[in-house]
This record gives structure tokens, C-alpha cells and sequence, in this order.
């Protein structure tokens, strides 16, 4: 029985941590601090800094429409990199992900976006089999296809995802990253996809993000 114990006391207490945050915020005891901006910045001639930006783009949903960063506008949301085809990291990091999908589904200011690494597969109607087996809602969960030269610079550019030592151009962008981009465009938050503790950490890490524009206003 104290086996037992010992080896749910660490997932225990890393599930602690995010929601004991979320319940201080909920409570108006507001004591965190603010997440912090990734990437790097520079400092402009007034004295202000300049952040790490995502690049706007342009690429289609599973639905055949058209997304953009104006599609975001006003929103926070969460990014990653798979392949419908892959049979390794993907399914597991998107069902986790999926969490995301059920904790703020109906929000106005929150949204996910699934970007393919194999846009030649991956189609519009592979995309919308691939929507309907992960139970995704496609006004709030966009998986995007494209051109690939855009979609691989997007990913290193803008997201900072690391080539992987070793592999090849294909296998690049075969990342587990789940990325928290905020209002204005800027990362606030890497996590792995593939440990579902490390999602509720992400879940509770973007009550407190949206919480930081309730305090703006």
C-alpha cells in the first residue's frame, strides 16, 4: 500500500500545482505572476521592448476554408505540428490535446490550431477524417494544410520549433510541443504534449493568460 502511495504522490502534486493556481485566481487573489513572453525581443529607440511575433499566414481548415491571422484576432490559442498518418507521437499528443478541446469548447477567446508537417497527404477531406476521429469541433479546433515551404517556415521561424539532431528535413517538425500564443501573437508557453499532466499544467496556464486581459480592462 505505501508503494502505492509513493508512486501516485508525484502526478498528485504536479496536478496540484496548476489547479491551486487557477483557484487563487478564481478567488480574486490574484498573486501570480504574469507568464513570461518566449523568444527573443529586442529593445526599440523609445525604450521598449519588441517580441517575438508569429508571422501572419494564410493556409486552409478541414472544412476547405480559408485561415488566417485574422481568423485569431482577439484570441489566445494553442499550436502544434503532427501528421495525420503518423503513428508514433501524434495520436497521443492530439488525444491529449483534445483536453484542451473540452475544457474551453464555446469560448469566444480561445482556439486550437493543428498545423500539418505533410501537407501532400495531408488534404482537406484527410484533414476532415482525421477532425472527426479525434471528436474535434471545427469552429474551434482547425487542423491546416498548405503550401509546405510556408508551413516549415512558420514552424521554425515563428514557432521556434528545433530541428531534431539526427533526422531528416521530413522528420523535422515531428515535434510533441504544444504552443500557448496569447492576444498579441507572442509564445507564452511550450509544453509536452505527450504528458498529460504537463496539459493540465497548459489548461491552467491559460486561465491565468486570460485572466491577464481581464485585469487590463
Amino acid at each position: 500500500m505505501a508503494a502505492r502511495w509513493k508512486r501516485l504522490a508525484v502526478p498528485l502534486i504536479i496536478l496540484a500545482f496548476p489547479v491551486a493556481f487557477w483557484l487563487i485566481i478564481s478567488r480574486g487573489e490574484n498573486h501570480l505572476k504574469r507568464l513570461p513572453v518566449i523568444g527573443p525581443a529586442d529593445v526599440a529607440a523609445n525604450g521598449d521592448t519588441i517580441y517575438h511575433t508569429i508571422a501572419d499566414f494564410s493556409l486552409t481548415n478541414q472544412e476547405g476554408k480559408v485561415i488566417t491571422q485574422a481568423d485569431l484576432t482577439g484570441k489566445i490559442y494553442v499550436a502544434n505540428f503532427f501528421f495525420a498518418t503518423c503513428p508514433t507521437i501524434c495520436p497521443k499528443m492530439n488525444e491529449n490535446f483534445r483536453k484542451v478541446q473540452q475544457e474551453f469548447k464555446g469560448s469566444n477567446d480561445v482556439r486550437m490550431v493543428s498545423y500539418t508537417v505533410d501537407p501532400e497527404q495531408d488534404s482537406v477531406p484527410a484533414l476532415k477524417a482525421y477532425a472527426e476521429k479525434m471528436y474535434a469541433d471545427n469552429s474551434f479546433w482547425w487542423f491546416l494544410t498548405g503550401n509546405k515551404d510556408s508551413i516549415y517556415t512558420l514552424a521554425r521561424e515563428s514557432y521556434l520549433v528545433p530541428a531534431a539532431s539526427g533526422k531528416t528535413a521530413e522528420d523535422f517538425f515531428h515535434s510533441d510541443q504544444l504552443i500557448l500564443i496569447d492576444k498579441e501573437k507572442r509564445i507564452r508557453g511550450l509544453y509536452d504534449g505527450m504528458d498529460p499532466y504537463a496539459v493540465d499544467t497548459l489548461i491552467a496556464e491559460m486561465k491565468v493568460l486570460l485572466h491577464e486581459y481581464v485585469e487590463e480592462k
